[in-house]
């Protein structure tokens, strides 16, 4: 293993004890700052009992109320903002495709932390100053794009703001400019890999060096496909634009063995889904983060929906989380099984002659659900082939899991694409069905 230890920043630096300390002192300013400045926060503490001056610990946190999305909904658009929107340099929001959108905005300050974080992010993840990044997050107000730009300049690296959509020019575009790194959804960087070898291109020619995925889970599997068609080291980038964007965590290239948390600006918590009670250390549940530096809008004890547990760190002395496989929200419950889409992913990836693009349809028939997974083709599989195939992944749902399902094996690129967030869960049941 390379040794990188000349290149850490401060912060990558502190011994544990300083670590800790650091984190009470952020923690204990950001609750102030957050019940002094934000109604929400006053009254969600107030009500629980519970005042900034009451954590004097670390372990103290989990007396403190969480952050749910529906209450940054509820105070849409700035209501959660803890300093005069004149001080806000930069909004993002999410897409509100299920209600309002949930506004976030930043600072000078906030903007270069962040900045700061994909920095280290990249750097983390084998990008050095000079290397050209190729930035394929959508641009706008989804937090991607941005947030990987501005980190990218930060580190010293040459961008190239590419946005999404546009395949074969992205094609183009790689193939002429020779980034080194490219930033993207782990789906989207399928689409461009079945687009390479359309154009007669062999991917693992390429000047890519490192893939740094994020946005959406995606599995071993999937790491294992991009890396071997690629010739890449493909690693996994964490965040969420209510806790800053990405840069909260990042996988280091040199272990590849989860994300390293930035705990000296994001402080993690696992908590069991349906208590709400703190796990410890090496226990699966849900991720909640509370920010310890942000100023416009700081977040405390924020639920994430996202499942994972934390771990002893590695290359840092910071905590990893396990890759994300799956959400709270996301799972299907099937017959009462529960079910996430990264277990279908699996199978569908190991499955021959199916390419790497699936979606779940659910639909309900008198008062039983059916869940129908549709996975592309591959553009050479036969007929016969695409009838192994779909009858292999019945059973291997059934044996796996333990549900049954039906499988269409539809034909090449005919699944809708997303250069975000891919849609893998297509629900048709009516509005009734719960």
């Amino acid at each position: 293993m390379t040794d990188t230890t000349d290149l850490l920043d401060a912060g990558e630096r502190l011994g544990l004890d300083e670590l800790r300390a650091l984190q009470l002192e952020r923690l204990r300013s950001t609750l102030r700052h957050a019940y002094d400045h934000v109604p929400f926060y006053r009254d969600s503490f107030d009500k629980a009992g519970v005042h900034p001056e009451d954590c004097r610990s670390l372990t103290d946190l989990a007396r403190f109320p969480f952050t749910a999305k529906a209450d940054l909904r509820e105070h849409y658009p700035y209501g959660m903002f803890a300093v005069p929107r004149e001080r806000i340099r930069r909004l993002h929001a999410s897409s509100g495709t299920t209600g309002l959108p949930t506004v976030v905005g930043y600072t000078d300050n906030d903007l270069s932390m962040w900045a700061d974080m994909v920095a280290r992010s990249l750097r983390a993840a084998g990008a050095r100053p000079g290397d050209v990044v190729h930035v394929a997050y959508g641009y706008g107000l989804f937090t991607g794009g941005l947030g990987a730009h501005y980190g990218a300049e930060r580190l010293g690296c040459t961008v190239v703001p590419a946005s999404g959509g546009m395949t074969a020019r992205q094609v183009q575009l790689i193939r002429d400019l020779e980034p080194a790194v490219i930033m993207v959804t782990p789906s989207y960087m399928l689409t461009l890999l079945d687009e390479f070898e359309r154009q007669g291109v062999d991917p693992r020619t390429t000047s890519l060096r490192v893939g740094v995925f994020g946005a959406e889970p995606w599995t071993e599997q999937m790491r294992r496909e991009i890396e071997e068609r690629f010739a890449i080291d493909a690693v996994d980038i964490y965040g969420l634009s209510e806790v800053i964007g990405p840069g909260v965590a990042q996988e280091c290239v040199a272990t590849k063995d989860g994300l390293t948390v930035w705990e000296d600006h994001f402080y993690p918590e696992v908590v069991d889904p349906v208590t709400g009670e703190v796990l410890p250390d090496g226990e699966r549940g849900e991720l909640v983060f509370t920010s310890l530096t942000k100023e416009a809008m700081p977040i405390v004890r924020y639920r994430t929906r996202d499942l994972t547990r934390l771990l002893p760190g590695t290359a840092r002395v910071f905590r990893r989380m396990e890759k994300v496989t799956g959400r709270s929200d996301d799972m299907v419950i099937l017959r009462g099984v529960n079910l996430f889409p990264t277990q279908i992913e699996e199978i569908v990836l190991r499955t021959p002659g199916v390419a790497p693009h699936f979606q779940l349809r659910l639909t309900r028939e008198g008062r039983l659900d059916r869940l129908t997974v549709r996975a592309e083709a591959r553009p050479d599989a036969p007929e016969q082939t695409r009838e192994t195939a779909a009858r292999s992944i019945v059973a291997a749902v059934k044996d796996g899991i333990g549900v049954s399902v039906d499988v269409e094996i539809v034909d090449p690129e005919s699944l809708e694409r997303s250069v975000g967030k891919i849609r893998r869960i297509v629900d048709l049941r009516p509005r009734d069905a719960g």
